[in-house]
């Protein structure tokens, strides 16, 4: 039978390692038939990245530095003549300073301030952007947020300001490109072991009980994440734009979690 997303092509950008919620997407897209490929910083091409899209039998594999314009354009350019359109878009994308997730908010620096927004939200809008000219009615855009946009998490600070931005950047993307028929959603995800979660300071234990606190009691998987981003990716979720999903195991509806 055929996949869910046979015949799609989508690009994934932002994979770091085979520990990503990206590549927990990419793998769920190519076992459903998408042709899939990939582009990331350049320094993890070589070592992590490129021998996963191997893997999947992917040939598209670029470097780009996501706070320039042009090397953004020139990935979407390099796709339009291996792939043609864009059907798929998948945003990974954030990063903060270190010490900007430590500590308290308030002493969140300025440059730290404006790198957290500017790579974690404003990237949305610059790759959504230079995608559009390959994109078309049936095009997707998916992003990836976390609680921590909608409710105070311990040592998240800057970070959950950016996905606060993110999200809101979602919703008018949305309405922004819905007369054209194409879809912008995002996923917010549990705790996962990533590279960038490593990044956290305290991670640990905030991970450690979730799967105790969860009303699915357990830990969420990047292919929990991959499954779900099929739906909003693929043509299930035809009428769904300017939403976040939530792959927390019922998290977010809980008031006052305790371990009882």
């Amino acid at each position: 039978m055929p996949g869910l997303m046979e015949g799609k092509r989508g690009l994934v950008m932002g994979v770091a390692n085979d520990h990503s919620i990206a590549w927990g997407i990419a793998k769920a897209f190519h076992a459903e038939g998408a042709t899939v490929g990939f582009s990331s910083m350049e320094s993890l091409i070589e070592r992590r990245v490129r021998p996963l899209a191997e893997s999947i039998g992917a040939t598209f594999v670029e470097p780009c530095d996501i706070g320039s314009d042009e090397q953004i354009r020139a990935v979407f350019d390099r796709w339009h003549t291996a792939h043609g359109e864009v059907d798929i878009l998948v945003h990974a994308i954030a990063h903060a300073k270190r010490e900007d997730l430590d500590g308290k908010f308030v002493d969140t620096s300025r440059d730290g301030f404006a790198l957290a927004l500017d790579v974690s939200a404003y990237s949305l809008v610059a790759v959504t952007r230079e995608a559009l000219p390959h994109m078309h009615a049936g095009s997707s855009v998916l992003t990836l947020s976390y609680y921590g946009a909608e409710k105070v998490v311990t040592h998240y600070n800057v970070m959950g300001v950016a996905k606060a931005a993110l999200e809101a950047a979602v919703r008018y993307l949305a309405a922004d490109l819905g007369p054209a028929g194409i879809r912008v959603n995002a996923i917010s995800a549990g705790p996962i072991r990533t590279l960038s979660a490593g990044g956290i300071s305290g991670f640990r234990k905030l991970y450690g009980p979730f799967n105790e606190i969860a009303p699915l009691r357990r830990h969420m998987t990047i292919e929990d994440v991959g499954n779900s981003a099929v739906y909003l990716a693929s043509d299930l979720s035809s009428a769904v734009t300017g939403e976040v999903l939530y792959v927390d195991g019922g998290f977010n509806v809980l008031g006052v979690p305790t371990l009882d």
